[in-house]
């Protein structure tokens, strides 16, 4: 930020001095170009009178007219006047040294010739000297009458080398005062933004440290300016910020003791009514239709409430922090093996077939099998449910880095911009719609958890009709950073591939 202000301080300080310097000097030429043309025809109007009176002295009348005009343009050598002159003479043109007869302005010479009086024009000085430039001045013109009235132009030429000088001189004190000016206000300009900007980057950085989770940063409160205002304001904003993160990691962690001491509490008596349970399920045969029935009832939903119960627990795990990986070699092509005939009855008993493909041959890396095969089976268990009988098709692969796992099923699917929330726990795509299998609601969020500690990847492709894909992608190495998939996240039998 202070550089930006400087240059543009700078800048507009540049262009401002700029037009200041070009209106300066233009009314300071003008006012010494019109000072010389007035000085310049004041001097003519005497000198022509002098060389006119000299002209008709007894002396003059005497000599010849060529001899008296030669004369009269030595004169203004002979007194080293500020002028030079060019007579045109009945032979030929007279000129005062140091000049040239080119330094008269042809429509000068033409208006002289025509009329009577004096005039004055800009021109361009021509010195005979080869190595001084031309430079500008003033032309005057009139006519010598002589002692028979025959006329006889005259003109003055004043060169403006004194005032070149000057205006030289007046342009470089400009130049220099503008820098100068420009320098000092930079430096202003620098120090009022360095004094403003401290605070802000104060702020910035106190604001950068509560971020990271130095909630007692607070800022130096001086004075009572704006900025000592903005100061005080971030002082409130970061202490408010604290008590609110408090009271919400207080809350959560009575949450997560909530639910952690609920399920372990739960334990046992579930434990109890699952053994009564299953005896009064065992028995279910003695039973009229509708007790039996009543009794397979009270089984399944027990079933699943004890699942529920783990899942809440692993899940209380998670949130804890307390959950960590049992790290061994694996052949996770072998995982996806075991894991897919266990399921195989679930997916007879809804008419779905399940395959499994096995793409490369080296598939082994540094995984937790527990935790990777509840993710398969998460995975495995929510495309037979959501598969509408249609097929389920595993696919493992590999390459250098990582190994790859798509679950692929052709059944309901869901919407692209519900990708990211199968994974948020409880949530389905279709609340009408009847669970099937019993899941608890946690199955993909729990597998989400299995796959971030582990460094890894899960995303979800879906279409409505389409049906979906889950890829799981595990780093061969533990702590590995992924850079890449061997499988894509979009079917590749996909109708309408990359939609």
């Amino acid at each position: 930020m202070p550089l930006r202000v400087l240059i543009s301080t700078l800048g507009l300080s540049i262009v401002l001095m700029t037009l200041a310097g070009m209106v300066l000097m233009r009314q300071a030429t003008a006012g010494v170009v019109e000072t010389k043309r007035q000085a310049a025809l004041n001097e003519a109007a005497g000198v022509y009178a002098f060389m006119q009176e000299q002209l008709r002295t007894p002396e003059a009348r005497g000599a010849a007219i060529h001899e008296s005009l030669s004369r009269l343009a030595d004169l203004a050598d002979a007194q080293a006047a500020q002028y030079r002159v060019v007579i045109q003479g009945p032979v030929s043109s007279l000129t005062s040294t140091g000049i040239r007869a080119e330094s008269v302005p042809d429509e000068l010479r033409e208006r002289v010739e025509q009329d009577q009086g004096m005039f004055i024009t800009p021109t361009r000085v021509v010195f005979t000297d080869a190595t001084m430039l031309p430079e500008p001045g003033w032309a005057i013109g009139s006519s010598l009458i002589g002692e028979t009235g025959e006329r006889y132009p005259v003109f003055y030429i004043f060169p403006m080398t004194t005032e070149l000088q000057t205006l030289r001189a007046l342009q470089g004190a400009v130049i220099a005062a503008g820098l100068a000016l420009v320098a000092a206000l930079g430096l202003i300009s620098y120090l009022v933004t360095v004094q403003v900007v401290r605070p802000v980057r104060k702020a910035s950085t106190t604001a950068l440290q509560l971020a990271s989770g130095q909630l007692g940063e607070r800022m130096l409160v001086r004075g009572t300016d704006d900025l000592a205002l903005l100061a005080t304001s971030m002082n409130r904003m970061a202490a408010e910020l604290q008590q609110r993160i408090r009271e919400l990691e207080t809350l959560s962690t009575l949450q997560q003791r909530f639910v952690s001491d609920v399920s372990h509490e739960l334990r046992t008596p579930m434990t109890t009514i699952k053994m009564a349970a299953d005896v009064i399920y065992d028995a279910r045969d003695t039973f009229e239709p509708v007790p039996a029935r009543s009794a397979e009832l009270m089984s399944l939903e027990i079933d699943r409430f004890d699942l529920m119960l783990a899942d809440l627990l692993e899940i209380s795990r998670f949130d804890a922090g307390a959950a960590v990986l049992a790290l061994d070699e694996t052949d996770v092509a072998a995982l996806v093996a075991a894991e897919v005939p266990s399921n195989r009855s679930m997916a007879e008993t809804l008419d779905v077939e399940l395959r499994c493909e096995r793409v490369d041959d080296d598939t082994t890396a540094e995984v937790d099998t527990r935790r990777v095969r509840r993710i398969l089976r998460n995975l495995i268990t929510n495309a037979i449910e959501h598969s509408e009988g249609n097929p389920v098709v595993v696919r493992v692969a590999s390459d250098a880095d990582a190994v790859a796992v798509t679950v692929r099923d052709y059944g309901v699917g869901f919407r692209a911009e519900d990708a990211a929330r199968v994974f948020d726990r409880f949530w389905r795509a279709d609340p009408s719609r009847t669970r099937l299998v019993g899941g608890t609601g946690l199955g993909l969020a729990i597998a989400m958890e299995d796959a971030r500690l582990h460094r890894g990847w899960l995303t979800a492709w879906g279409r409505p009709g389409r049906g979906a894909q889950f890829r799981l992608t595990l780093p061969r190495e533990a702590g590995h950073e992924l850079t890449s998939s061997p499988l894509p996240v979009v079917p590749p039998d996909d109708k309408e591939v990359g939609s």
